[in-house]
């Protein structure tokens, strides 16, 4: 099986046991069925609380903090690990541990990041679910791009999506966020920068003007940002036009199978007048339903759009 970077890894038929090193890919696992299988993560219920609640059986998970070691995974009997890069792969390869580079940066790459999962899983359920959620997400971009392909550049708010206030990091182009605000109606206002998690300054932000702030769900509250006098100038803050993302399995805005509601979510927020009947309450009750198999309670459902963790 060829992973994502292109290299070429023999898997075993079914894998029993497996050490999921790349935080976003474990929901991957999770929505096709294979929690169960998780052995060692590198996510843990303080940074991703959601999907502890939804995949209680990742508590019987080792989870790693800091770098992994190959030995461990040897000892522990791995049979099969996912990383994000190439490079991170070679420890583990070099020990004999069937390994896949998982990384993408746009809704192709996760398509096909959603594919080899449930292929190197092995099940029939997996496969269905893949093919299942890869076809709603194409209607999904397609309804977005009926609705909204038709607008001028003006028309498009810049956005700029927030990883991170302190320090101030942005996410910039050639990144599956940079995708997600233009399939949502929108430009991208620190598409000059590449790459996601980008250092800046205020001044460049100054520069950028952006009419439109998304801060993502892991950075401080968007009040902080509201009651700095620095940010008060900018067009998103006088406008009242700062919001806080969602915060699901994984955070809405990153690297994960939420991209489907991330999409619906920005477009709303960006062109509310074209999107009125997008009820995303109900959007996201159903996903959860369909792809992970939880019917959420509507406190749980307000919860996750106001970026905030399970109640305790």
């Amino acid at each position: 099986m060829q992973d994502l970077a292109g290299e070429t890894v023999a898997l075993p038929a079914h894998p029993a046991r497996i050490a999921d090193l790349w935080f976003a890919h474990n929901e991957l696992l999770v929505m096709l069925g294979g929690a169960g299988y998780i052995r060692m993560t590198v996510d843990r219920p303080e940074t991703t609380p959601w999907m502890f609640k939804l995949a209680p059986v990742l508590h019987q998970a080792t989870q790693i903090r800091g770098q992994a070691n190959p030995e461990a995974l040897l000892a522990e009997g791995i049979d099969l690990a996912f990383v994000s890069s190439p490079r991170s792969a070679l420890p583990f390869r070099r020990l004999g541990i069937p390994t896949l580079a998982m990384e993408f940066q746009d809704a192709e790459g996760l398509m096909q990041a959603v594919s080899l999962t449930a292929d190197a899983i092995g099940s029939t359920a997996a496969q269905t679910v893949a093919r299942r959620y890869n076809h709603e997400l194409v209607q999904v971009m397609a309804g977005l791009h009926q609705r909204l392909g038709g607008l001028t550049e003006a028309q498009r708010p810049r956005v700029l999506h927030i990883e991170s206030l302190v320090p101030l990091r942005v996410d910039g182009g050639g990144t599956l966020i940079d995708q997600w605000i233009h399939l949502a109606g929108g430009r991208n206002a620190a598409a000059s920068v590449k790459g996601s998690k980008q250092p800046v300054d205020f001044e460049q932000v100054l520069a950028w003007q952006p009419d439109i702030i998304i801060v993502g769900a892991s950075a401080a509250k968007t009040d902080q940002v509201a009651a700095n006098a620095w940010w008060q100038s900018l067009p998103a803050v006088r406008q009242g036009r700062v919001y806080r993302d969602p915060l699901g399995i994984f955070p809405w805005d990153r690297y994960g199978s939420e991209f489907l509601l991330q999409l619906q979510w920005a477009a709303k927020i960006l062109h509310p007048e074209r999107f009125r009947d997008l009820d995303m309450p109900a959007v996201a009750h159903r996903f959860y339903a369909d792809y992970f198999l939880h019917d959420l309670s509507e406190a749980d459902i307000r919860r996750m759009l106001q970026g905030m963790p399970p109640a305790s």
